[in-house]
């Protein structure tokens, strides 16, 4: 049995952990510290067709059993070749705020970064990043994301950081992963891929 320790562990990690588990593992235990992290992680499992068990030992102690009988450890490498087979457009993500949606600013600086967090564990992985506006400020000045950036340009991503916007801030020499770029760059990149606005 897999054993993950979610607990202490940002939305939406322990459901990627315990879903990346699923593909190597026919059962799973699961153990995070909040109620609706126990709760994403069991509907991630239902959705997947396992059996699901949660325990709630204390209120900051949950235990998710999952059972998944093989079934994804076989869908995994059918959808790895169906990924490698695909052709669909790859996707361009615009970031033009440093913080996702709107409400409490404090709430939205927690759900970019797991936004942009996420986007090294989905299929296919987007071709371009665009920040721009006071989104440069995640590229350049969030510590915590300098590694994700890496991975996800290491990986093959590309990322675009627009130069107005990095002047415009003062943050034009503090730049260290990515392109500086314009905005013709910006407008062909949005309007050749299949664009999606964050």
């Amino acid at each position: 049995m897999k054993e993950i320790d979610a607990r202490g562990l940002a939305c939406p990690k322990p459901v990627v952990l315990t879903k990346k588990a699923m593909t190597e593992n026919d059962e799973i235990l699961t153990i995070v510290d909040n109620k609706t992290a126990s709760e994403n992680v069991a509907k991630l499992a239902r959705k997947l067709k396992a059996e699901v068990s949660v325990v709630e030992e204390a209120a900051d102690y949950f235990k998710i059993l999952i059972k998944n009988n093989g079934q994804n450890k076989l869908e995994n490498s059918t959808n790895k070749s169906a990924t490698a087979k695909s052709t669909e457009k790859a996707k361009v993500y615009l970031i033009a705020s440093d913080k996702l949606g709107e409400g409490e600013p404090e709430l939205g600086e927690i759900l970019i970064k797991g936004f942009l967090s996420t986007l090294l564990d989905i299929k296919p992985l987007p071709q371009k990043i665009i920040f721009l506006n006071s989104g440069v400020k995640l590229a350049v000045l969030e510590a915590d994301l300098k590694k994700v950036l890496e991975d996800l340009e290491t990986a093959g991503v590309e990322i675009l950081i627009c130069g107005t916007c990095l002047d415009y801030y003062g943050l034009s020499d503090q730049v260290e992963i990515g392109e500086v770029s314009n905005m013709y760059e910006i407008v062909d990149s949005i309007n050749s891929g299949d664009y999606i606005r964050v």
